[in-house]
């Protein structure tokens, strides 16, 4: 299907006319400069329903996940499940371990941290990993639950004392220069979460914080200030970010505020974690539970130590599900070292030869439609056209897994990144399934926001539940402030709800549907 679906020349035949209200968004003021991508196909019919720029480059922004976490479900398999071990290393005299524990990282994204009672993996539809924007939240899971089941695994191994060390081994892979930089043992995302509550006006505001590990400590002096007056709550840390202070106000009509602070050194912090989670079980580790990750005290091998626990993760499909909903940028940076990994490499970046051979050999999308240079979305060479967007999506179709994948999308007025738009009085609210893309900078010169791209590519299930793909985009717009960029981000998720209610008055005004074997499932 995707290689005469997108492929050929009638994918960019036309540069045709949306419709009034579609074009009344596109001129709209901060939209003079900007040129707009679309393309949209009926996939029972091939048919393409518009085209404008289709063959075109645009920065893809978050839309680049969707290549990422494509090649990654194939090349780990939705049903990949990551298993941390604990060796011991030394001898073992009754409960007491003359030895070290060895946490043996596997690049497991949340360890843990938001695995819900039913195995599934938790998300909010703006994710603490975005806490600058409004209505970041916090999922209720604890953050340390992974090591904590590993702590209570080794105490059911029989040990109670560690003559010894507890040390991360973080030799998976090397670090790769990305951003956000993924790291072989990740606990909260690396990050420290800030959560301020309002008080009464002119009392200090309540702060909770999490995860709680030594030697992290956490000051404030946020004030209440009376309702309607303003929020702003600043946070500093100590360069090795283990002192944190917020500082500002917040108004006593608020909601509570979320604000992160970088775990500068995963392997120490993961380490003193898992000490301090032994001591809540009763076993005693006699080295010091704030001491530095000692790695080159591991062994070359492991070879004769018994392993004495293991945390073995959710299934990789939950992982692609919270990476797309959230646009998890750590995460998708995080899969490009995992499909290396699986390939025998400790390079990130060799995860590219398996995205090429993946678009090449398997999607048989032209790779030469995009050009990446990282896993999320944030590299400024980072490009894609519609066409080899909308391709990959035509894949899927013909996958068994073409409809967790495409649930695994956020929805539109429904759940993960565009759960916030279309949710009251929108005909399309849950039947756009497409993955947004961002790109903001500063133009200095006029003092306001340059959006480099806004996007969405995705799927417009119809009212008779028949699919579309989609792509609509935006590049050289312009906002006043952060405040007000949020209405492009509006603008674009209405032209793709204007988008399927046109395909599901096109359908109906048909005397024919399409064949069943396109309806969704």
């Amino acid at each position: 299907m995707a290689g005469t679906v997108v492929t050929g020349p009638t994918a960019v035949a036309h540069d045709d006319d949306l419709g009034p209200a579609i074009e009344a968004i596109m001129h709209k003021p901060g939209y003079e400069h900007a040129q707009w991508g679309v393309l949209e196909i009926d996939v029972a019919t091939g048919e393409v329903i518009h085209s404008r720029n289709a063959n075109q480059f645009f920065i893809p922004g978050s839309t680049t996940k969707l290549v990422t976490m494509s090649s990654a479900w194939h090349t780990l398999g939705p049903d990949h499940r990551f298993t941390t071990p604990v060796l011991a290393t030394g001898t073992r005299d009754g409960s007491t371990l003359n030895g070290n524990l060895a946490l043996v990282a596997q690049g497991d994204l949340t360890m843990g941290g938001r695995t819900k009672p039913d195995g599934s993996v938790d998300y909010t539809n703006i994710d603490h990993t975005e806490a600058s924007l409004p209505g970041a939240a916090l999922t209720p899971e604890n953050p340390l639950a992974g090591l904590n089941e590993i702590a209570r695994q080794i105490h059911d191994a029989g040990i109670s004392q560690v003559n010894g060390d507890v040390i991360v081994d973080a030799r998976l892979f090397a670090l790769p220069d990305l951003d956000p930089q993924p790291t072989p043992l990740i606990i909260n995302d690396n990050l420290i979460d800030l959560l301020t509550t309002p008080t009464a006006a002119g009392q200090p505001a309540q702060l909770t914080w999490r995860p709680q590990v030594a030697p992290y400590q956490v000051t404030s002096t946020v004030q209440t200030v009376e309702a309607g007056g303003p929020t702003d709550v600043q946070v500093a840390a100590s360069p090795d970010g283990t002192r944190i202070s917020l500082s500002g106000t917040i108004a006593a009509d608020a909601q509570p505020l979320l604000r992160i602070s970088d775990i500068q050194n995963p392997n120490d912090f993961g380490r003193t974690a898992l000490i301090e989670a032994l001591a809540r079980v009763g076993v005693t580790v006699t080295a010091d539970p704030t001491g530095p990750n000692r790695q080159d005290a591991l062994p070359a091998s492991y070879e004769g130590d018994p392993q004495v626990a293991a945390y073995v993760s959710p299934p990789y499909s939950q992982y692609a599900k919270l990476i797309l909903k959230v646009s998890h940028n750590l995460g998708a940076n995080l899969a490009l070292c995992n499909m290396a990994v699986a390939r025998g490499s400790r390079n990130c970046f060799d995860a590219f030869g398996t995205e090429h051979a993946f678009l090449t050999d398997v999607a048989h999308v032209d790779p030469t439609q995009f050009q990446l240079a990282d896993g999320r979305g944030g590299v400024a060479s980072d490009r894609a056209t519609p066409i080899g967007l909308d391709q990959l999506l035509a894949y899927w179709l013909g996958t068994p897994d073409a409809d967790a994948f495409r649930l695994s999308l956020p929805i539109l007025g429904v759940d993960g990144s565009n759960g916030i738009s279309c949710t009251t009085d929108c005909p399309a609210k849950g039947k756009v399934f497409a993955k947004p893309g961002t790109i903001l900078g500063l133009d200095e010169l006029n003092q306001q926001i340059a959006v480099g791209a806004q996007e969405e590519a995705g799927y417009l299930q119809t009212d008779e539940g028949c699919l579309h793909l989609f792509y609509i985009g935006v590049t050289g717009a312009a906002s006043p402030s952060i405040d007000s960029f949020i209405g492009i981000f509006d603008d674009v998720n209405q032209i793709s709800a204007l988008l399927q209610e046109q395909a599901s008055a096109a359908e109906h005004d048909r005397t024919t549907g399409p064949s069943r074997e396109h309806r969704t499932r």
